[in-house]
């Protein structure tokens, strides 16, 4: 087995645990820096501040949160946005379903189209429309 170098800010597409998604939605939803100490004043009755500071720690290194020193506290905030997050998520996913050769993509393309169909016909349509503009997109980018 060969061992990769460990980077110190991994890709932050990794899987997050049930506690870093709820201190990751309530930083989205404040909206501001915080500190270890705003955060445990959320979630006072169901962690200890140790619990929520190693937490912030852990998604910091992650990527997902920047820190800066503000005294002797950190002021956490998110580097990205929720929708960015689910957007790298979702990506990394889809690119591996579909691997590399296009013929073992149709399974999945189709899967995706016939999932987006039976939920909602609104959204077959958007997803045509997303793709008639990436078409344009990217011809008009060929074409220079």
């Amino acid at each position: 087995m060969r061992l990769r170098p460990r980077n110190p800010f991994p890709d932050p597409v990794q899987g997050l645990g049930p506690l870093e998604q709820q201190v990751m939605d309530h930083v989205w939803d404040v909206g501001r820096p915080l500190r270890v100490s705003d955060v445990h004043a959320a979630f006072r009755t169901s962690f200890a501040y140790t619990t929520l500071m190693t937490t912030l720690d852990r998604l910091y290194k992650k990527g997902l949160l920047g820190r800066r020193k503000d005294g002797r506290a950190f002021l956490y905030s998110a580097r990205l946005s929720r929708e960015a997050l689910h957007r790298r998520v979702a990506r990394r996913a889809l690119d591996a379903l579909l691997g590399r050769d296009p013929r073992a993509a149709r399974p999945v393309l189709s899967t995706l189209v016939e999932a987006v169909s039976d939920r909602d016909h609104e959204m077959l349509d958007e997803l045509e429309r997303l793709v008639a503009d990436e078409r344009r997109r990217t011809d008009g980018r060929t074409r220079r």
